[in-house]
């Protein structure tokens, strides 16, 4: 199984949103659900990719750092 580094993602969530917690209301996902993904325990799925990628203001050029970064 793949195993991403998400390290990159995290800092920006904090940077936006301060805490997990935050971003995961917004997400509409319970913030142990965010704690999994972040985590290579689960995986994203496409529509949480582009919804976190809205909220996170991330660059579309950039999304492969945030989310494809092994």
């Amino acid at each position: 199984k793949m195993k991403f580094n998400y390290d990159k993602l995290l800092g920006r969530i904090v940077e936006v949103y301060g805490n997990q917690s935050n971003f995961a209301k917004d997400m509409k996902l319970s913030e142990r659900s965010i704690s999994l993904k972040l985590n290579n325990v689960r995986r994203w799925k496409d529509t949480e990719i582009k919804l976190a990628v809205q909220l996170l203001k991330i660059p579309e050029s950039k999304v492969h750092l945030y989310f494809f970064n092994e």
